[in-house]
């Protein structure tokens, strides 16, 4: 198949490139950043001069951007992809955006081009070891015949069709919703028991090891206990994924106090200047204000 990718960013360039590497197609790449794209063209990809160039002629035509107004500016900006899809081409985007967002460019495909939200989830180490979740909404049918190019970018098993066009990304905020809520509630609960003059590294063993584990959780071993806020997921995206979910709730009129929190203290974190940090940073706002720092101890064995 002739492939289009567009956006090669931590995640994107990864998922490109297990594709690519799979030796069973041709591609085009298109990223703002010239020194991603040459690094795709090293592994055998066609560098395009633009989003529409890199679309032109393909079969597939993968998106991953950072938020709704880009994958519309380049769905269906003045040089957007769509209208130069042929009948029987797919338009997939892999970003995190609104439902809505997919399906306004859903209605905008010619007859005979199939579009589908399917974000993903697991990381940039899951996107480099092509072992990602994907959630994908739009034609079973369409979703079924492209399923092999996904298998290349997730666990097979974990590559799901979830329903119509923006049921995707119904999922994917569902599950970060959870997930970025977790990081708040952990920075809680663990300043609290830090107080409480008990070792963090005690703290993550036993709850790792009864009811309140989880995988926000589990990354801690290696990021805030650590103390390494190196993004594999920025805070800032994390901030735009909670109030995506936010809204639509309110979209749909459900109540949503826990969420609603979630959203301020992320706000807040953004504007404490963490967004360039690890989503997991946001534990930084409740260590300022307790004095508690949630770190391994430094002679731990």
């Amino acid at each position: 198949m002739k492939i289009g990718f567009i956006g090669l960013g931590r995640m994107g360039g990864h998922m490109a490139r297990n594709v690519l590497s799979s030796g069973e197609h041709e591609m085009r790449v298109f990223d703002l950043s010239r020194a991603a794209m040459e690094a795709l063209v090293e592994d055998g990809a066609i560098a395009a001069a633009s989003p529409r160039e890199a679309a032109t002629g393909a079969d597939i035509v993968f998106t991953s951007l950072p938020g709704p107004s880009d994958v519309l500016e380049v769905a269906l900006g003045e040089a957007g992809v769509l209208d130069s899809l042929e009948p029987g081409s797919v338009y997939v985007d892999l970003s995190t955006v609104s439902p809505q967002t997919l399906q306004t460019v859903a209605e905008s495909a010619a007859r005979g081009v199939q579009v589908l939200d399917c974000p993903v989830s697991g990381g940039v180490a899951g996107a480099e070891a092509g072992n990602l979740c994907l959630m994908a909404g739009g034609d079973r049918e369409t979703f079924d015949r492209i399923k092999p190019v996904l298998d290349l970018i997730g666990e097979p098993e974990k590559v799901l069709h979830c329903g119509d066009v923006g049921a995707g990304s119904v999922c994917k905020l569902v599950n970060n919703l959870i997930g970025l809520s977790t990081g708040v509630v952990l920075g809680e609960a663990f300043s609290m028991g830090i107080a409480a003059k008990v070792d963090p590294g005690v703290l993550f063993q036993v709850v790792m090891g009864s009811s309140g584990a989880s995988a926000a959780l589990a990354q801690w071993d290696e990021s805030v206990l650590a103390g390494n806020f190196e993004p594999g997921f920025a805070l800032s995206l994390g901030a735009k994924d909670v109030r995506l979910a936010t809204d639509l709730a309110r979209s749909l009129g459900i109540p949503m106090e826990m969420a609603n929190l979630t959203d301020q203290k992320y706000t807040e974190a953004l504007r404490a200047g963490l967004g360039d940090e690890a989503s997991a940073a946001v534990v930084k706002l409740q260590e300022r204000r307790t004095g508690a720092e949630i770190r391994y101890a430094d002679d731990r064995e």
